[in-house]
């Protein structure tokens, strides 16, 4: 059961929730547990079953694929007011996850069972809109993610993805890495090779971008 401003929370988040009538949205509190979820968790891992659908009021998710050697590729993050796709996928589907979520920050989460997913599907119509319309932003998503990967080098990725990025970036090299399915080693190089060049300043756990048009330029040849 959520309290008042819990609940206050989650129909700002999620406005859709709002077309409910009254006698359904009581039942959807009533049926909701809040999570709070420490930085670092493994919120769900590969071949794990679907607890619910959770409805994301702070923090965020990365959702990764990796291999056993330990290479990641982050495939999108998950923050406040959104969900995850694959949560989704699974609930509709009746299947395991097939990717990691890790909490980056702690997370605070409203769990919808399982029925009251389906029960929002097919009844609330603003509802299944939301779930659509986040599996088409996703899909475009992961389109220009397999397009980078497939047809870009990576110090062209490793620009872009510094200059999406507030500077000064704080991150490791590790971090920058793991976002790029590389090795520590690799991205350290390409990172010496933009500070050489006076794109970057490196500085220890963080990155001052120095000039963002020779990077936005070099991410795009």
């Amino acid at each position: 059961m959520l309290d008042n401003a819990t609940q206050s929370r989650l129909l700002q988040l999620y406005p859709m929730l709002r077309e409910l009538p009254a006698a359904e949205l009581e039942s959807l509190v009533a049926s909701a547990i809040v999570m709070h979820v420490p930085a670092g968790t493994v919120v769900f891992d590969e071949n794990q079953s679907c607890q619910g659908f959770p409805l994301l009021l702070s923090g965020s998710i990365r959702v990764i694929k990796s291999t056993p050697s330990g290479r990641e590729l982050q495939l999108y993050r998950v923050v406040s007011g959104e969900s995850c796709i694959l949560t989704s996928s699974c609930l509709l589907g009746h299947t395991r996850y097939q990717a990691r979520g890790i909490a980056e920050q702690t997370l605070e989460i409203v769990l919808l069972p399982a029925s009251a997913f389906h029960t929002l599907l097919g009844n609330c119509e603003a509802f299944r809109n939301y779930v659509f319309h986040l599996f088409s932003d996703r899909i475009t998503d992961l389109m220009q993610l397999v397009s980078a990967v497939a047809f870009q080098k990576l110090d062209q990725r490793l620009a872009k993805l510094l200059i999406n990025k507030a500077s000064p970036v704080r991150a490791t090299h590790q971090a920058l890495a793991d976002e790029l399915g590389s090795a520590r080693e690799i991205v350290s190089r390409l990172l010496k090779g933009f500070a050489e060049q006076g794109w970057v300043k490196l500085g220890r756990e963080q990155i001052e971008i120095a000039d963002a048009a020779s990077l936005k330029k070099f991410s795009e040849l």
